[in-house]
């Protein structure tokens, strides 16, 4: 682990607001915290000043917590990283003219920008998304790009990365955007030593999709839950619409009717989107061949799996590789 060439601690501003979300202040406030902690335990100088600052004195987040803060700082004033947290009160920041005013002219004076969640709607009422990706919540991606037509958002990653300007999607993955920060500054190394130390289950990468593609067939009184348990166990073996419809005891027809009634897709599709998360997963994680990859994952030949992933998410299988795999692959 190698001392930071910078002796002067970065400065860190996380901005709350009344019926903000905890997590999207605490989970990154914890992140610099952890590197402070484990940076200066290995003979290193602690690397970050971190602090809340807020329009007014204290703010009660949505979960009931009253917060202290700092009170804003002048908009002109040094800053090297300016992180938005979201959360219900983001509405009402949305509407206070001066607090939108003070964000645009103190992110022109900050290293870069992020938010966490819906905070993306305050850098989106300051300008800071123009023309840039972006991602929020996945509930309300729909709503960002109707209410913000010259933001290019993405519903699918954690978090992304557009010039000086991050942004990510709902709640825990404010953790996941502190940790790429951090990686940024001082390494991959130190962020997953954070990583272990908060017990995250793992440091996933930007382009990981929010939730799991088995998570999202799921629906209240879900009768196809074990199937789909069973189709992520086994996505190299027959999946035919009559394999699956003999083990749910169904005809082939009354199958196909009733899964596309709970699940609003086709069997089909919903194997391609799991063996595309699946494949996601060990290109990010493994240094298996791609070939090898797609036959672990069902999809038969390297170029079925390929025209699925430039179908799904406009890349090739290499191209996204070279663009989200950690350091430390694995031969798997």
């Amino acid at each position: 682990m190698s001392r930071p060439s910078d002796p002067t601690p970065r400065d860190v501003d996380v901005l709350a607001f009344p019926d903000v979300q905890l997590l999207d202040v605490a989970g990154p406030l914890q992140v610099f915290a952890s590197a402070n902690e484990l940076a200066v335990a290995a003979g290193m100088l602690r690397p970050y000043r971190a602090r809340v600052v807020m329009p007014g004195a204290a703010a009660t987040a949505s979960a009931g917590l009253g917060l202290v803060g700092h009170p804003l700082p002048a908009a002109d004033a040094p800053c090297d990283t300016l992180i938005v947290a979201g959360g219900w009160g983001v509405h009402g920041a949305v509407r206070d003219t001066a607090l939108v005013d003070w964000l645009r002219e103190r992110a022109r004076h900050a290293r870069r920008t992020a938010s966490v969640c819906t905070g993306a709607f305050l850098l989106a009422a300051a300008g800071l998304l123009n023309e840039r990706r972006a991602v929020t919540h996945w509930t309300r991606c729909d709503e960002l790009a109707a209410r913000f037509p010259a933001v290019r958002v993405e519903s699918d990653p954690i978090f992304i990365r557009d010039g000086a300007v991050w942004t990510s999607a709902g709640v825990t993955a404010g953790i996941d955007l502190a940790l790429a920060l951090v990686e940024e500054d001082l390494g991959r190394a130190l962020a997953l030593e954070v990583a272990r130390h908060l017990v995250v289950f793992l440091k996933r990468p930007g382009g990981q999709a929010q939730f799991s593609a088995a998570l999202s067939l799921q629906k209240a009184g879900d009768r196809f839950g074990e199937l789909h348990a069973w189709i992520a166990e086994n996505l190299a073996a027959d999946l035919s619409v009559a394999t699956l419809a003999a083990r749910v005891g169904m005809s082939e027809r009354s199958f196909v009717r009733h899964y596309r009634a709970q699940t609003g897709v086709t069997p089909a599709r919903s194997i391609e989107r799991m063996r595309l998360e699946a494949a996601r997963r060990l290109l990010g994680d493994t240094a298996l061949p791609v070939k090898r990859v797609a036959a672990r994952c069902g999809f038969g030949t390297e170029e079925t799996m390929r025209r699925g992933f430039l179908r799904s998410l406009g890349v090739s299988p290499q191209a996204y590789r070279e663009r989200f795999a950690g350091s430390g692959a694995s031969a798997g």
